[in-house]
């Protein structure tokens, strides 16, 4: 039996049709399939592979600092750290501070304009111990590569090692010298571990140092202690295997 033309377009049309319905029910389908797998519970907890895992494992770094709070002083310093990963979200970490001072611009144009010197508290080293967080993990893509990192809290103690002027720099009579001292405080820290392999990192950290400490001595009576501070920002390299 031969169909006319009119039939065979309108047979045609609805083959098409049909087509069409069953390939978007099948695509709907798969897209939920997708949705339910990445969300089975109707909770997202991870949308990707974690390729760095750092469970159990020690790692070190060593690296440069800079002191952003002195006001008579530039310092900087090496940071040497280390530590262990109890689990991905948990480390145990020892760090290591050795600062070099000299005088800065603010000294300098103190002493020739007013003829005084300032009371100067500086860092010689500090060492601590401290727990760190690491809930954030992520990537980005910058000009084509893929780069990863972790983004981590610390809190823990130190020893904090100064010299100050405190004793002499208020009696004109007398040079300015220095004399050591020593404290105990508490660090808090925030940083990245930007991945550059499987072993190798670059740690970006911002350390800030809390402790409790007297001012200058003023005629013959010494000053009550109060609490300071004094942050680094460190820049170093590091392994972990």
């Amino acid at each position: 039996m031969k169909l006319s033309r009119g039939r065979k377009l309108t047979y045609t049309m609805m083959a098409l049709t049909i087509g069409a319905s069953s390939f978007k029910v099948q695509a709907d389908e798969s897209d939920l399939y997708k949705f339910l797998w990445l969300d089975p519970d109707k909770k997202v907890y991870v949308l990707q592979n974690k390729l760095y895992k750092k469970k159990n494992t020690i790692y070190a770094q060593l690296g440069y600092l800079s002191n952003l709070s002195g006001e008579y002083q530039d310092t900087s310093g090496i940071n040497f750290r280390t530590g262990y990963y109890l689990n991905e979200e948990w480390a145990i970490e020892g760090f290591y501070n050795s600062y070099s001072n000299k005088n800065n611009e603010a000294y300098e144009n103190l002493q020739r304009i007013n003829q005084s010197v300032p009371f100067i508290r500086r860092l010689t080293s500090s060492y601590g111990i401290m727990g760190v967080w690491s809930p954030f993990y992520g990537k980005i893509n910058t000009f084509n590569k893929i780069i990863y990192f972790d983004w981590s809290f610390g809190l823990g103690v130190a020893k904090i090692d100064t010299e100050s002027n405190k004793d002499t720099v208020s009696d004109p009579n007398l040079s300015s010298t220095f004399t050591s001292e020593s404290y105990t405080g508490a660090v808090a820290k925030t940083g990245l571990r930007v991945h550059a392999s499987k072993n190798w990192f670059i740690g970006i950290d911002l350390q800030r140092t809390m402790y409790k400490a007297p001012g200058p001595v003023i005629n013959s009576v010494p000053s009550s202690s109060k609490m300071r501070g004094t942050t680094d920002a460190i820049l170093s390299v590091g392994f972990s295997f």
